[in-house]
């Protein structure tokens, strides 16, 4: 009996051999991943830790500032490579032809190692565990298994908390494989809502929570250091060679702490490329991709300066910098509304970080399906379902992520010996930045590259500013870099590592299907 000509062959042909993508998304839907991408849980929480660097009410405004800056002139660069390349994989494939196969292939190998899915479970547990403020239940310390060492500094477990995290990224996953129209419309609904509840807490800060004490404290003298904590080499032998700083050690002082604050202020306001990995079903990608970059990272940023208006609107910088947990837009409801405030802030902070794990995993898959297209990921992950989306790089990017959240970081008290445990996902935040910003200023560089290569290509949007835009960032970018390197030293190696390993990868698969470096 033929498989080809049975009927039950051709039905399974028709589920993993479709036309291909379907161009469904439009200009609204294309803004709503970006922004939808964007806004997580770091809006909420990361001003501590910027706050504690800079030390500062003006120092903390600028951090936010400058990544703000960093990030729209990063989008209005990323718009002519979208424009001149509207297909899946975005990213991956303005490197692998502003470039070579190589490098395309090493940021498509990171993203699925670190960026994307380390993001994807980060937001995830973030979830989880303000869903726990409103239902105590979902507790990072009551386990179904307990952890179990797996060296001296990891363990593994499944807690109550993490297990929360894991359904919510099956559930994200399984949604997202039975086509794009259902995946967009939880992008739309969630982003939409979330924006609002974003926009409520700021009014709510800014009017309703205006604090005569707390404003004088902040603004009279913006630029006055409170506090600011001590920045140290991020390893023992560079101790020799760079000295420890806060932001009261003069220029270079001042300038280490905005570099370490990008962390935090950068990683709030990453993924809007993502929009780019879903150029195949993009309408009209050619104009509707850099435009809703552009409005995107607008509407964000604006959002996030704000935000940070509000807090410093009700609360002083040093009731920003001690909050609990770091969880200042808490302590800001909380001012506001007394007790309710931290019920209110958990159910924002879930309708943020659901629209934003779809967001993640709706894209992520487009990029490991252009990957195994050009013959440099597993086969398999090259198909479409009946759905029209590559349903299998969903369910891979959905193992490795929930993989990641099953990962702990082991915590020895040395005066003690007590063992602690910590999330995996909050080292993963330094890789996250690190690599990310690499790649963010190579695709930017290639802007430079491939106007070179490639002067005669279609060209419908010409990135705004060019060259001293795009150049403003890698030279900003790069310095950021190389102060997490000098500062955060234990946390960006591994980063590059990581990125490193995918030389011997892509050997192994360039030579299988042909590809050259």
């Amino acid at each position: 009996m033929s498989d080809v000509k049975s009927p039950i062959a051709a039905s399974m042909r028709s589920e993993i051999e479709p036309a291909g993508f379907v161009r469904a998304l439009g200009l609204f839907d294309s803004t709503m991943i970006v922004v939808g991408s964007m806004i997580g849980s770091g809006i909420f929480i990361v001003s501590a830790d910027i706050g504690r660097n800079t030390g500062s009410t003006g120092g903390l405004l600028a951090a936010w500032l400058i990544s703000g800056l960093l990030t729209v002139a990063a989008a209005l660069s990323y718009g002519e490579l979208a424009a001149m390349m509207p297909k899946a994989g975005g990213q991956y494939i303005y490197l692998r032809e502003a470039y070579s196969p190589l490098w395309g292939f090493l940021y498509g190998w990171t993203l699925f190692l670190v960026i994307q899915t380390g993001t994807i479970a980060a937001v995830a547990v973030g979830f989880a565990r303000f869903l726990g403020v409103v239902w105590p239940a979902i507790s990072p310390n009551a386990y179904v298994v307990p952890p179990i060492a797996l060296s001296e500094k990891y363990a593994i477990s499944l807690s109550v908390q993490q297990l929360v995290a894991l359904l919510l990224i099956l559930f994200l996953t399984l949604v997202n494989t039975r086509g794009l129209k259902l995946g967009k419309f939880i992008q739309n609904v969630f982003t939409s809502a979330k924006t609002l509840a974003l926009a409520a807490m700021i009014i709510a800060g800014i009017v309703v929570g205006r604090n005569a004490a707390a404003i004088s404290a902040n603004f009279s003298g913006m630029w006055t250091l409170h506090d600011p904590q001590t920045i140290e080499p991020g390893a023992n032998w560079l101790k020799s060679f760079i000295p420890s700083v806060t932001a009261a050690s003069g220029a270079f002082g001042l300038l280490i702490a905005f570099g370490v604050s990008q962390v935090g202020s950068l990683f709030s306001a990453d993924a809007w490329n993502n929009i780019t990995f879903t150029a195949g079903e993009v309408k009209n990608p050619k104009r509707d991709i850099p435009l809703s970059l552009a409005a995107g990272t607008a509407v964000v940023i604006t959002l996030y300066f704000l935000a940070n208006l509000a807090y410093l609107s009700t609360l002083t910088l040093h009731q920003i910098q001690t909050a609990p947990d770091d969880r200042v837009a808490t302590a800001t409801l909380a001012m506001i509304f007394g007790s309710s405030g931290a019920t209110l802030m958990a159910l924002a902070i879930m309708i943020s970080t659901f629209g934003c794990a779809n967001g993640l995993i709706l894209a992520g898959a487009r990029v490991y399906y252009a990957m195994s297209r050009n013959g440099l990921f597993f086969r398999g992950i090259g198909q479409l379902n009946a759905k029209h989306v590559p349903a299998m790089g969903l369910v891979l990017q959905g193992i490795w992520a929930a993989f990641l959240v099953l990962l702990r970081t082991r915590l020895v008290n040395p005066a003690t010996g007590e063992v602690g445990y910590g999330n995996l996902y909050g080292v993963l935040l330094d890789y996250v930045i690190f690599a990310a910003l690499m790649f963010y200023v190579l695709t930017i560089g290639g802007v430079f590259i491939l106007r070179r290569k490639r002067p005669d290509a279609e060209r419908p949007y010409r990135a705004w500013g060019y060259p001293f835009l795009p150049t403003i960032y890698i030279v900003t970018a790069l310095i950021i870099m190389l102060t997490l390197i000098l500062y955060k030293t234990q946390d960006t190696w591994p980063g590059l590592m990581i990125v490193l390993l995918g030389v011997p990868v892509y050997l192994v698969w360039s030579r299988r299907s042909g590809a050259s470096a």
